[in-house]
């Protein structure tokens, strides 16, 4: 199982602070998204029964992406005061929890997490854990993506047959969908005045951007105009759009394997001063033995 950490912690943080509840413990630090994230974590964990974990991380809003293309993810507000804290103690709990945290500067976990599905598929069945349907690209025989739902233990798990049958184009085909309509919370526009639908009708009549191009005489005279206008976009969309899954990191299978020290991670949840995970640390060792 693969950890899309940001998204779990993300999620954690605004589902509380938005009423205010940061769980501040007795040094003053907020530890809301910490104890979101190790619920969703362990939530996960008994839900889909892994035998090796690995979590990932973004390392930083600078990446080649912003290289790009500056305005990449740039209506994005910073990081709210409350939550700067919790990103170096999270990683702290994975580390009491004897697993791998991966990240690497000038890439997103997105990336990471591509990277090393691909390398783990011919030995081991993938399942990605995130709230992100960028992961959906990466869907494959061996790789399946859990997007969290409301709530906790609530997922929707794709398939590649799932995801065909939902959105009648291939899970590659989606870099080239993105590409087309853009992507609002990443802030890049694709074609202007294309969106899903005509991107879709697009490419399940002529597979990939390449096919579009070569038929443009094809389209209507106002789709052509559109991508006419807008290729330069379109093929820098496309690059942004699709996960590198060549980065330089290496997570070998036998460093992920999970196996919780109990002694280990009770004493980060009462460092923190957790209450409730113990059982948690308990079963997982009752397992593994």
């Amino acid at each position: 199982m693969l950890v899309d950490g940001m998204a779990l912690l993300f999620r954690a943080y605004f589902a509380t602070s938005v009423t205010g509840q940061f769980m501040v413990n007795s040094k003053g630090v907020p530890t809301n998204a910490i104890y979101g994230f190790i619920k969703h974590f362990f939530t996960a964990v008994e839900h889909f029964n892994p035998s090796h974990v690995a979590v990932c991380w973004d390392m930083g809003s600078k990446t080649f992406r912003t290289e790009l293309y500056p305005n990449y993810k740039g209506n994005r507000s910073d990081a709210p005061i409350e939550l700067i804290p919790q990103f170096d103690l999270v990683k702290e709990v994975v580390d009491s929890f004897q697993l791998l945290n991966i990240g690497m500067v000038g890439f997103e976990a997105d990336d990471c997490i591509g990277t090393i599905a691909k390398n783990m598929k011919e030995t081991a069945n993938v399942t990605i854990l995130t709230g992100d349907q960028d992961m959906l690209q990466l869907l494959d025989g061996h790789i399946s993506v859990a997007l969290l739902k409301k709530g906790y233990g609530n997922y929707s798990l794709y398939t590649p047959s799932v995801f065909i049958e939902e959105k009648g184009i291939t899970p590659q085909q989606m870099i080239d969908l993105k590409a087309l309509m853009g992507d609002s919370s990443d802030n890049y526009p694709g074609v202007r005045g294309i969106g899903e639908k005509t991107a879709l009708k697009l490419l399940q009549s002529y597979g990939d951007i390449n096919g579009i191009l070569a038929n443009l005489e094809k389209l209507t005279k106002t789709q052509r105009l559109k991508i006419e206008t807008d290729l330069d976009m379109l093929h820098l969309s496309r690059v942004l759009a699709e996960i590198k899954c060549d980065v330089p990191i290496n997570c070998l299978l036998e460093e992920s394997i999970l196996n919780i020290n109990p002694e280990l991670a009770i004493n980060k949840f009462n460092e923190l001063e957790f209450k409730h995970f113990h059982r948690f640390v308990q079963k997982q060792e009752a397992i593994n033995f």
